[in-house]
């Protein structure tokens, strides 16, 4: 079963957030009706980067990349560059 790796940006705040999701978009509404403790205080939210894994594990372990990785980050957040 696809997963999917999520990076959002607060449209008011300097907040990014990256998580895993079967479907990105119903995640991103859960977001930004503030459904989801983490985030609720900075929204509204925007997608700024996604990208396809085959399954959970895979998806975890590229969410958990993209959390250590300072240059990974760094580009997804400054041009949203796949990395």
């Amino acid at each position: 079963m696809e997963y999917w790796v999520y990076v959002l940006k607060s449209k008011n705040f300097p907040r990014h957030y990256i998580g895993i999701s079967r479907n990105p978009e119903s995640r991103l509404t859960q977001h930004n009706s503030g459904a989801v403790k983490s985030t609720k205080f900075y929204k509204p939210w925007v997608a700024i980067y996604t990208e396809k894994c085959k399954n959970r594990a895979a998806a975890r372990a590229r969410e958990v990349h993209l959390k250590t990785s300072a240059i990974s980050r760094e580009r997804i957040f400054n041009n949203g560059a796949i990395v």
